[in-house]
This record gives structure tokens, sequence and C-alpha cells, in this order.
């Protein structure tokens, strides 16, 4: 039985597609009898089906070596393209994160999008995007999972412009696709540069290369820019991480399952790059660069939010750039273990500020307080987030961290310094954003806010619960660090950062301090609400340079392309006009014309041979 199951793990990412395929049956277009909730109802069970095949496949995977499947593709002039399908614990568990998030995801959206016709479409959507996922785990192909990305950049692209009739919307969907569009070049050039370096795209067979691989260190740096270029995109990081801001004009569901899992695919296959990666010192030193400006840029710009989608937005711009310092450091387990615990921990909150604004109508942190009395399962929902995504003992963002910076201390101090920094930020910020919905006097948007429909309550209980019981699950599973190997000073400063950045946040935000709270300099205060200017320096060189290029293109397309051929039409009715007068009616003038007109050709035609011909005298 057990044999069965692992033999049809690759069914998995089917069941998604399948219950996608069969939403289309209740698009507005086709059927109006039913409506379209029953969609979202096919999706559910279509999820919990790939939920429990993976479930049933964990216990005989467990500890045992990875089996893989190649799928026959297709073979052209050499090139055999094979895809090859990995099951290991990893992929299994990193499947149930996947299925386990969006089956919750999509019974939240069964209330929060109660009164909403898009049923169908979202749900499909939600589906494209599970299926995709599921299938990049599994994949152990560089080139095929490439593939599946761009799949996933367009499923963003269209779950983003959900509510496509209204115009932010649709520049929010544009504007993210087209950034994504930027590292996914540069990705499809590392692609197609490692293959004749390597001889392989299987991951597997990557990491054996490069463990006696010598090749140039100028053409591999090369290669493994262009490599990070791709994950850069996903995950959201300086200076392609506008879009994840964009990205929050879809609906909140959608937003719990993006920004817990989907900008993680792009760590995915940084991670099964690393040992690629590090065959260049100077790309290892470049991704631990992005990783920590990221997170620190973006953890001060999460401070000085006044949206609760954009504050959240960037803190997983934030995570992920701690992810990108994990793996340049070489700490891939760390990394991975900061995936799994980030994604449950911020699930919760993000489930717990969408039931918030359901009810209160706004996103607006400045209008809301007082709803801790009102929400008390919402907001303490929210709360064991928050504790959960930064280093609080003993829930599992501290062991996650914690092994992070065990790692770091000898190899990387500097790095663990910046790691601390942002623990602390990443705490007052999360602490922040308490206190303006929970906190304080409840004002005129949260007077009346009671808590919403067990579909939409359910779904952040269960994340809440989950995150608790994390360490638990992974203490039995024995993927916990060892306490007595990990440096307590290290476990010391972790605490106190989270602690203090909480402390002054509750100091600063429930105490006597003046409302709406301003730092004493305002440019800075600017610098930071304003996403320290890139927006507007992306505007101004980005898409400035795009659109004078594009204005040139098209005055040369008007005046000079467009100019020749209407010149050629001017001149072929100028003269039909002018020979138009010259008629005579006499068809023996006709036949004169046309034959000296032929002569003339003829001597033209053969002139170059007459040209060339000599007077021989024969004596």
């Amino acid at each position: 039985m057990a044999e069965l199951l692992i033999q049809s793990a690759w069914l998995i990412p089917c069941y998604p597609l399948m219950g996608m395929v069969l939403s289309i049956l209740w698009f507005p277009s086709i059927t109006r009898l039913t409506g379209p909730r029953p969609a979202g109802y096919v999706n559910l069970i279509m999820t919990a089906i790939a939920f429990l095949h993976a479930l049933l496949i964990f216990p005989a995977v467990w500890q045992q070596p990875a089996v893989e499947f190649r799928l026959h593709w297709l073979t052209v002039a050499g090139l055999d393209l094979t895809l090859p399908l990995e099951v290991s614990a990893l992929t299994i568990g990193a499947i149930l994160l996947i299925t386990g998030i969006n089956f919750l995801s999509q019974l939240y959206a069964v209330g929060y999008l109660e009164m909403d016709w898009g049923w169908a479409r979202f749900f499909a959507l939600l589906a494209l995007f599970e299926g995709g996922m599921c299938g990049l785990v599994l994949c152990n192909s560089l080139f095929f999972s490439y593939m599946i990305l761009e799949i996933l950049t367009l499923g963003t692209y269209l779950l983003i412009g959900f509510w496509f009739n209204q115009s932010l919307v649709v520049t929010g969907a544009r504007d993210a696709f087209l950034t994504k569009r930027i590292g996914d070049l540069f990705l499809l050039m590392g692609v197609l540069a490692i293959y004749p370096l390597a001889g392989t795209w299987d991951f597997d067979g990557l990491a054996a290369w490069a463990q006696t691989a010598e090749v140039n260190p100028k053409l591999m740096t090369l290669v493994g820019l262009a490599l990070v270029a791709g994950p850069m995109g996903k995950c959201a990081q300086f200076p392609l991480h506008l879009w994840l801001d964009e990205a929050m004009e879809g609906p909140f569901p959608s937003t719990i399952l993006r920004n817990s899992v989907v900008v993680a695919t792009g760590a995915w296959v940084l991670i099964k790059l690393q040992p690629v990666l590090a065959l260049s010192p100077t790309v290892t030193t470049a991704v631990i660069a992005i990783g920590a400006v990221t997170a620190l840029g973006a953890s001060l710009i999460s401070i000085a939010q006044i949206d609760i989608k954009r504050s959240l937005s960037y803190l997983a711009s934030a995570y992920m750039g701690i992810v990108f310092m994990a793996v340049g450091a070489g700490q891939t387990q760390a990394a991975l273990l900061l995936l799994l615990t980030y994604a449950i921990a911020v699930s919760a909150m993000i489930m717990s500020c969408g039931s918030i604004v359901l009810n209160s109508i706004t996103q607006d942190l400045t209008q809301l307080g007082g709803l801790w009395s009102r929400r008390p399962v919402s907001g303490l929902s929210y709360a064991i987030g928050a504790l959960g995504l930064v280093a609080v003992p003993p829930l599992g963002g501290f062991w996650a961290l914690l092994k992070l910076v065990d790692g770091l201390r000898e190899g990387s101090p500097t790095v663990a310094i910046i790691l601390l920094v942002v623990n602390d930020l990443v705490a007052f910020s999360v602490v922040r954003v308490f206190c303006l919905i929970f906190g304080n006097q409840a004002k005129q948007m949260s007077q009346r806010s009671p808590e919403n429909l067990w579909p939409v309550t359910l779904p952040m209980v269960v994340v809440a619960a989950l995150t608790l019981h994390l360490p638990l699950v992974l203490q039995s599973l024995n993927l916990l660090p060892n306490w007595a190997q990990l440096d307590k000073t290290a476990a010391l400063l972790l605490t106190w950062s989270s602690l203090a950045g909480m402390a002054i946040a509750a100091v600063v935000y429930l105490g006597p301090v003046e409302k709406p709270v301003r730092l004493p300099w305002k440019p800075l205060q600017d610098l930071l609400a304003y996403d320290f200017y890139t927006p507007k320096i992306y505007r101004s060189s980005v898409v400035g340079s795009v659109d004078i290029v594009s204005r040139l293109v098209d005055w040369g397309d008007r005046y000079i392309v467009d100019g020749l051929v209407n010149l050629v039409g001017i001149v072929s009715i100028f003269g039909g006009e002018t020979l138009k007068y010259g008629n005579t009616g006499k068809t023996q003038f006709y036949a004169l014309t046309i034959a000296v007109g032929l002569t003339v050709l003829i001597v033209l035609s053969a002139w170059s041979i007459l040209s060339n011909l000599k007077l021989v005298v024969f004596g």
C-alpha cells in the first residue's frame, strides 16, 4: 500500500488542476442556474484529497531515501527533456504545508467572498497556484522549475487583477507582472548558460557537478548572478520588491496564500541551487548583501505604513531577505526551517487582519483601535502569529532564527548582528500593528465590529493553534535544533531583541505619546513611508527610459516608416492623375508606347552584357 501511494505521488498536483478545470463549469457565462458557489466546494474537496494523499505518503518516506521518477517528454537534436520527480520527506512535507494552507485559505474565502460572483475564477486561480507549487517541490529539474515559475507568474497577474473593473487593480497587476518578468529574463539566461557547463539541469546532478567543477570564476559569477535574479523577483527582494506591494490590490484570501508560500517558491529554487552558487564567492556575497539590504529596508518601511496589507507585505520581503542571507551563508537547513515557521505564523496574522478589514470596511490603521474587547479571537490569533514570527521562545520562529544565528556566529558575525537588528525591527512592527488595531480607544470605523462567521474564524483559529503546537510537532519529528549544542548567548540576544522591540512599540503606541505617532525628522518619516522613494526612482529611471524609447519608436514608425509608405501612395496617385490627361484613345499609340518601354527595359537589363563584349578581329 505504501509503495502504491509513493508511486502515485505525481497525482498530487493533478488534484487541484482537476478542480481548476471543473471550476469552468460554474463560470457565470456558462451557467446561472446554480451560481458560482459549487466551484468553491469542488476545489475544497480536491485540495482535501491532495492533502490526505500527501499525509498518507509522509510516514512511508520519513527517514527513507528519496524516490525518483523520470517522465520522458521530448528528445530533439541530442537534447533529452525528461521530467525528474523526487518524492522524499522534504518534498512531501512541503506539499502538506502548501495544500494545508491553501485548504484553509479556500475555506476562509468561502466566508470572505460570500457575496462575490467571481467564485469560479478565484478558486480556479487558487487551484492553479496549488498545483503549480506542488509540482515545483516535486520537480527535480531547473529547466522545468523555470517553466512552472512562469506559470505561477501568470497566475499572480490574474489573481492580483481579480477585481479588474478597478483601475488601480489593473495597474497593480500589470506592474507586478512586468517587475517579475525582469528577474525571469535573467533567470532564463542562467538556465540556458548552466547546461553547457554542467551537462544537466537536474538539481542532484548540478550539486554533484559543483563538488568537482573547475570553471572560469568570471563566467561562474555571471551565471550565478543570473540564476539569483529569478528568485530575487519571486521573493520580492530589492530592487525587484515593488510587485508584492502592488499585489495587495488582490482579495485578502489570495494574500494569505501569496504572502505565506507563493513568495517562498523563489527561495525553494535558491536553496536547491546553493551548491552551484557556492562556486563563486562573489555570488554568495551578493546573495547575502541583497538579503541584508532587503531585510533591513523592508522592516523599516513596514514600521512607517498605515495600510495593514502594505505593512504585512514588507514583512514578507524582510523574511525572504533573511532566507537569502541564510542561503548565501550556506545555512540551507535553517532556511528551510525558517520558511516553515514563517508560512504558518504569517498566515495567522493575515487571516486575523483580513477578518478585521471585512467588518470594519477599512485597511487604514489610523481609523482602527479598541478592538480587543470586541474581537478577542482575532486579537489572540494575531498575537500568537506575531509571537511565532519573531524569536520568542519556545515558538517556532525562535528555533529557526536561533539555528541560523548559531550557524553564523563564527563564519559571518556581521550577518548575525544584522539578523538581530532585523528581528528587533520586525518585533516592533508586528506589535505596532497589534496596538493600532486592538489597543487604545475604539474609533468610528471600529465601533461595531463583531467576530465573523465560522468560515472566516475557524481557519484563523486552526492556524493559530498550529503555530502554538509547531515546536511539539517538530520535536516529535526530531527536527528541532539540539539545545545542548546551540549557543546560549545567541538565544539570549535573540530573545532580548524581540522583547526590546515589542516593549518599545507597546510604550509608544499604548502610552501617552501623541497619536498619530510621527518621527521628529519629517524627511526620515517620508523616506520610510514612501518606500525609500524606490517607486519614484523606478518610474523616473526604468519606466521613464521605456517611455522615451517607446515614444522614439512610435515617432519613427509614424513619420519614417509610415511616411515612406504614404509617399509611395502619393506618388502613385499623382502619377496616375498625370497620366490620365495624356490618354489619346488611339490603340496604335498605346502599342508603340509599350514597345518603346519594353525596348528600353531590355537594353538596360542587357547593358552589362553588352558592355563586356569585345570585338575580335581574326587576321
